[in-house]
């Protein structure tokens, strides 16, 4: 199903980039293509499925046709679920099996180029070291605090700062409220240990502090601003952010 340009990984460094490639069209489906996607899993069609592909793109289409095909399938009919269960339970159902998937490809590149016991651990533990695309979609393992208290401030009439909203400035600004200097101190390492796994619901990647951040209002999941477009400037003149999924989850309900 990967078409034409499809190509084999023979190493341990290809099989890794092949599957990050596919996880990242995977992610791209259930979270900013998230409309797209639900519309294309039509139940009235026959048995589909969510194929990634190396190049970062996502298709829903019927399985292949020859037996055995070339490269292991994906679940087959994620579409006859989808009006008998919960969006979000839904798109959490399709992200394991999605998980599934990928290390099914990426452990048939390794039987079929020889891959050793050493390949195979190096593997495994490159992919290990990314969120499961479960992770991503329903914000798990783990999710920052967020706290709604605001900084006091000396200075006249300036805007109280967001609590949904993270950038390089210190951590406890907008989350931990007036601090004294040894107590930031110790609370800037604290919350660096807090949302290190923090993942960005669009692109998966982990929380760094010197990135801009703002979190969705609705399923409070956390987004780095340039996955959702959203500026340090703009965020200050929102009142309540949702994240695309959400707004169209609203739009469709409308």
């Amino acid at each position: 199903m990967d078409g034409p340009g499809a190509y084999n990984p023979r190493t341990v460094e290809e099989v890794f980039r092949d599957f990050k490639g596919r996880r990242a069209g995977m992610i791209k489906a259930l979270t900013t293509d998230v409309e797209e996607f639900f519309q294309q899993c039509d139940p009235e069609k026959e048995n589909l499925c969510l194929y990634g592909f190396p190049s970062e793109q996502w298709e829903v289409n019927l399985p292949a046709e020859e037996v055995p095909p070339e490269l292991p399938e994906p679940a087959l009919g994620i579409n006859f679920a989808r009006d008998g269960m919960q969006e979000k339970d839904w798109l959490s159902l399709v992200a394991v099996h999605s998980d599934a998937w990928l290390l099914a490809v990426a452990f048939y590149f390794g039987a079929r180029f020889g891959f050793d016991k050493n390949d195979r651990k190096r593997l495994f533990g490159m992919i290990n070291d990314l969120p499961t695309i479960f992770e991503v979609v329903t914000g798990t393992p783990k999710k920052p605090v967020k706290d709604k208290s605001s900084v006091s401030n000396h200075s006249s009439n300036k805007s109280k700062p967001n609590s949904k909203v993270r950038s390089s400035e210190p951590q406890g600004k907008f989350s931990k409220g007036m601090q004294s200097k040894e107590e930031d101190e110790g609370l800037d390492e604290e919350d660096e240990d807090e949302h290190g796994d923090t993942l960005c619901g669009a692109c998966g990647e982990n929380y760094a502090s010197d990135e801009f951040w703002i979190c969705c209002d609705i399923c409070e999941k956390w987004f780095h601003g340039k996955c959702v477009k959203i500026t340090p400037a703009r965020a200050e003149h929102i009142k309540q952010y949702k994240c695309p999924s959400c707004s169209n989850k609203r739009a469709r309900l409308q």
